[in-house]
């Protein structure tokens, strides 16, 4: 099996950053536990602004399944309200990878 990588660019609406990032911890467990084959999520901000949600899927397959369900997700559906623009979500194939052995302590 290969693994896919998530990426989805968006905007927040004004004033909803605190509320979008006090709300992921939820959000992900809540898409973790609907969505086993989710591996890791990371959510950064982008020097303009904008914000690059960056997840980990076992497959390609599991990943788009994923993004076909996952508004039936009450706390992705309610978190997907502080999105004001999309920029797209996409998948890409990982063919190489290299983890270090302590990155799950930072």
């Amino acid at each position: 099996m290969t693994m896919a990588i998530e990426l989805a660019r968006f905007t927040v609406h004004p004033g909803e950053e605190r509320k979008l990032i006090a709300e992921r911890p939820a959000m992900v467990a809540a898409m973790r536990d609907r969505f086993p084959a989710c591996l890791a999520a990371f959510l950064t901000k982008e020097d303009d602004g904008g914000w690059l949600d960056v997840v980990l899927w076992r497959t390609r397959a599991e990943a788009e399944e994923a993004a076909r369900l996952i508004d039936s997700v009450p706390e992705c559906h309610a978190w997907f309200a502080h999105i004001a623009d999309s920029g797209g979500l996409r998948h890409v194939e990982v063919v190489d990878s290299w983890v270090a052995s302590d990155a799950a302590q930072h």
